[in-house]
């Protein structure tokens, strides 16, 4: 049986992501809308917390809900670990958003390396 995806997921991880020290959540979290407003997404809400490291390891968490889905990311900043992840369901493509992103991460912080990239498709239907 043949299958047909109506969403996309794109997943990303990095290492040795060891920005400037005044760069935060807030930042990532502007990056992040920035990416999904010049991708034609409608963003519906957005969030991000930053961990001192006095409860949770010391990082952020940030997240854009779109009308598709989401776009999210996760870092531990002491491990220089850097998760993204941008999931889409409608008509944006979330190749988009993610370039965006690779390319603003990569002026900020040009030693992190790439070490993984995988796209998965979500939603799979039968084919009529």
């Amino acid at each position: 049986m043949s299958k047909k995806a109506q969403g996309q997921h794109i997943f990303l991880d990095y290492t040795a992501f060891f920005p400037p020290s005044s760069f935060d959540g807030n930042q990532m979290l502007q990056l992040m809308q920035e990416a999904v407003a010049n991708s034609g997404a409608r963003e519906v809400h957005a969030h991000v917390e930053n961990f001192d490291g006095s409860v949770s390891p010391l990082g952020f968490a940030a997240a854009v809900l779109i009308d598709e889905s989401h776009v999210s990311a996760h870092c531990y900043s002491e491990r220089g670990l850097l998760a993204i992840d941008a999931f889409t369901c409608g008509t944006t493509d979330p190749e988009s958003i993610v370039l965006q992103l690779k390319s603003a991460l990569e002026d900020l912080c040009p030693t992190m390396i790439l070490m993984q990239e995988k796209k998965v498709e979500r939603f799979l239907l039968p084919e009529a």
